[in-house]
């Protein structure tokens, strides 16, 4: 796919996705960009966050879909690569949020709402930024949003209590999210990653330079999708988790559910939901570079792989330890890079699985619901008077 011309992408109808997918080892370099050339604003404001208790401040990162996948990713690792003196790190959904703000937010603990959003047009984004007004005594927003014309962005621009940072080439113009997902995972993870800045500009680069492998290596993809499978799985431990989670849903979003997904930890995955798994799916696994971890990750797959129940099992891999000896896509010859920016070139294997399997299928990944039941931008939504 990434060597195909305009003309015939454009038949295929996946113009518009294969390029948003190549391109997202050059956005992370603009992303980089980003921070640095915002970082005295974005401090200026978390100190300005953080005086407004005494106590460590609550960061919530929410979205809804891919978007609130992005803080499933992002928080478990800056729960020890952040400052955890000063914050707790919580994603939780806008959707669980507009609907049950009791359950998920705390009226007296001060408050940071990370909210992030591709177009900051989905009703459940603004929602989410006024319940949390409403109910929550002490409480900033930074909105973290790919376009400036969004009514998250434009309608923040005067509020003191909010500060917006854009990353608008990440906006994509396909069905289903990608530079915009991973762009927004980089940026919350170099602004609370407490790592030497120069650290985090090496692993901008590296993980750009393996994205740019995976782009190479697409025939390796394509392989993986050469049987007659019709279930794909996702697994993962600690980040991968919600990685795991955001990589199914861009299968089951570009083959408009003609194949089956699931996700899960992979700890977690023996516990009822390994039974998911036949002789036609494809079992993913996202390899953690933590040594400790990483043994998990590996018991799952060998387990898998021989009880001999699934079509292929794949582990998606840096070398960097023990690696998995059966199907892998392995990353080699880079420095190890830690799991927030290792899910980077992870997460373009994923969706080019799911570009490649779209195609496989017979859909057009660019606009993937011919009924147009679902839609890019969420509609139908009714958002209910909340009163605190």
């Amino acid at each position: 796919m990434f060597e195909k011309d305009v003309e015939s992408l454009t038949k295929l109808g996946a113009q518009i996705t294969t390029a948003e997918i190549a391109q997202q080892p050059e956005l992370w370099r603009d992303t980089l960009k980003i921070y640095q050339d915002n970082a005295e604003a974005v401090e200026a404001f978390l100190a300005e966050a953080r005086a407004m208790g005494e106590s460590r401040l609550s960061v919530v990162f929410t979205g809804a879909g891919t978007s609130d996948y992005v803080g499933d990713t992002v928080a478990p690792y800056l729960r020890h690569a952040g400052d955890a003196s000063l914050y707790d790190f919580k994603p939780v959904a806008t959707t669980d949020i507009v609907s049950a703000p009791r359950d998920f937010l705390n009226p007296d603990e001060p408050t940071l709402l990370v909210s992030f959003a591709r177009s900051g047009n989905s009703p459940e984004s603004l929602a989410a930024v006024q319940v949390a007004k409403t109910f929550v005594k002490n409480v900033r927003f930074l909105n973290i949003t790919c376009a400036p014309e969004g009514r998250l962005a434009v309608e923040s621009a005067d509020d003191p209590a909010a500060l917006t940072l854009l990353i608008p080439r990440a906006n994509d113009k396909g069905f289903a999210m990608t530079g915009s997902y991973s762009c927004m995972e980089l940026l919350s993870a170099l602004i609370f990653d407490t790592a030497p800045l120069d650290e985090k500009a090496a692993w901008v680069e590296t993980a750009a330079r393996m994205g740019e492998a995976v782009v190479a290596r697409e025939g390796e993809v394509a392989d993986f999708l050469a049987g007659d499978f019709n279930r794909v799985t996702y697994l993962g431990s600690g980040s991968f988790v919600g990685l795991a989670q955001e990589s199914q849903l861009k299968i089951l979003e570009l083959a408009h559910g003609l194949v089956a997904t699931s996700w899960d930890s992979s700890m977690g995955y023996r516990h009822g939901p390994k039974s998911f798994v036949d002789e036609k799916t494809l079992v993913f696994v996202f390899m953690s570079n933590d040594p400790y971890t990483r043994q998990y990750d590996l018991d799952i797959l060998n387990e898998i792989a021989g009880d001999e129940i699934a079509q292929r099992t794949i582990a998606v891999q840096q070398d960097a330890g023990t690696l998995f000896e059966g199907d892998a896509f392995t990353f080699v010859g880079e420095p190890t890079l830690p799991e927030a920016y290792l899910a980077l070139p992870f997460v373009m294997v994923a969706q080019t699985v799911s570009l490649l399997n779209s195609v496989r299928v017979g859909n057009t990944p660019d606009t993937p619901s011919p009924t147009g039941t679902v839609n890019r931008v969420v509609k139908g939504v009714t958002i209910h008077p909340f009163e605190s």
